[in-house]
């Protein structure tokens, strides 16, 4: 039986180019979208193995891929992801990644140019196992680096309020819970936004990154 395969690819040569290829190796292309609405209704609709996702299609050309591709994740657990992107998007491969890895690829487009090597990772990926190009894995163990030596700044007490701020406790609870000042906590706060590199900002909410690096390191 022949793998079935939903492709959503905005530029026109390279889904015709999936298509063929695909194709030429023994794979069937039940549907070829432009954009994630009509990815969500291509996988409803057939029911394919595996869908092969641009992370970036109309109408904003940002994560409209992605976010489909999480959608049809939850409505169609079985469904294996192949994303593609132009670039490697560190938060996209963990959103990803992040729930369960199981038949899930993360690859750049140059990937594709090498044709015995991606056609070995959508069948991977089709198999329920995972395919993540070298320079994700690279960045992500980078990044997890960088955050790791980040909290090396905080101090014991610094290192007890973040990881309260991650249970999601308020300044308040936090004191309750330390039996330190509102005050106190409110220092404690300053000092790891300091030590973390998380200059004030209008639109950044400086507790939220702070939890972001906690939890990624």
């Amino acid at each position: 039986m022949s793998l079935r395969v939903v492709i959503a690819e905005d530029a026109v040569l390279l889904r015709a180019g999936l298509v063929r290829l695909l194709g030429d190796a023994g794979m069937e292309v039940v549907a070829e979208v432009a954009d994630g609405a009509a990815l969500v209704a291509a996988v409803d609709a057939h029911a394919p193995d595996l869908a092969i996702v641009d992370v970036r299609m109309p109408p904003t050309f940002t994560d409209e891929g992605l976010r489909a591709a999480l959608e049809v994740r939850a409505r169609r657990p079985g469904t294996a992801l192949l994303v593609l992107s132009q670039y490697v998007e560190e938060h996209y491969a963990v959103d990803l990644i992040g729930g369960n890895p199981r038949g899930v690829g993360y690859l750049l487009k140059d990937r594709v140019a090498d044709v015995a090597e991606f056609l070995a990772a959508v069948r991977q990926v089709a198999a329920g196992g995972t395919a993540l190009d070298p320079e994700v894995v690279a960045q992500l163990i980078g990044r997890r680096r960088r955050g790791r030596d980040l909290l090396a700044r905080l101090t014991p007490r610094e290192g007890e309020v973040l990881g309260l701020m991650a249970e999601g406790r308020s300044n308040k609870a936090i004191a309750a819970a330390l039996v330190v000042t509102e005050g106190a906590v409110e220092k404690h706060a300053s000092n790891i936004f300091a030590k973390l590199d998380l200059a004030p900002a209008d639109t950044d909410h400086r507790r939220v990154l702070a939890v972001l690096t906690y939890l990624r390191a």
